[in-house]
């Protein structure tokens, strides 16, 4: 992430930004678009690195910016080359300690849920219970399948749905792990709750969904010819 500019200094006495900038030039001017523009959008960036998605202010984001960009050498309290290797030591600590504490919840979860009435646990760690037994044809990995499904994370949350639109269309071979092997499962017809564990899932660490267990509702409503 990367501060372009931003048009607002640090008070004097360090309690505070002073947002009541004099536009007294056409640079003025200029210099604070800059720090508006770029300043909501970076805002929106800060959210996603570990710890600081909850803060209200940035003050000291802007003081270390502020003494940098003003040349304020004797204000640093480091140094750009020891800011750049605090930064990727910070954040790689943070994305392991988050990395750890969601696979203890996971695994927490499909333990409890392993001993729950009508779940099925598969040898690859998938669990899935039967909402509808269709009785129709199961597809296979060549098939193509037409489903409805809902994916919600551990706390609910929704992260992609196909109800209200049209059904989704793809081959079995073309999704995650997870879905390939309960799809094969499920007779035409059918509606599953799946649970699928980390390594079945998205596990490669660029993706949003990287290290979740992910729960999903599916209705396989047919197998295109």
């Amino acid at each position: 992430m990367i501060i372009v500019a931003v048009g607002m200094a640090v008070t004097s006495c360090g309690s505070g930004v002073n947002t009541n900038a004099k536009l007294s030039s056409d640079v003025d001017s200029a210099l604070y678009a800059i720090g508006v523009a770029n300043g909501a959008s970076f805002r929106e960036g800060l959210k996603t690195l570990p710890g600081a998605e909850d803060k209200e202010t940035y003050d000291v984001l802007i003081a270390g910016f502020a003494a940098a960009v003003n040349d304020k050498v004797s204000q640093l309290k480091m140094t750009p080359e020891e800011a750049q290797e605090y930064i990727q030591s910070y954040v790689m600590t943070a994305q392991t300690k988050q990395l750890e504490t969601a696979k203890a919840e996971s695994e927490a979860f499909l333990a409890s849920n392993r001993g729950k009435a009508g779940v099925i646990t598969t040898e690859s760690g998938l669990q899935y219970k039967v909402i509808t037994e269709g009785t129709g044809k199961k597809p296979t990995e060549n098939d193509e399948v037409i489903v409805h499904y809902t994916g919600t994370l551990l706390d609910g949350t929704v992260f992609d749905s196909s109800i209200g639109g049209e059904p989704a269309e793809f081959p079995v071979l073309g999704v995650i792990q997870g879905w390939t092997e309960v799809l094969q499962l499920m007779p035409v017809g059918s509606k599953y709750e799946v649970w699928i564990p980390t390594e079945l899932a998205y596990n490669y660490p660029q993706h949003q969904l990287y290290n979740k267990l992910l729960t999903f509702e599916v209705e396989l409503l047919g197998i295109k010819e």
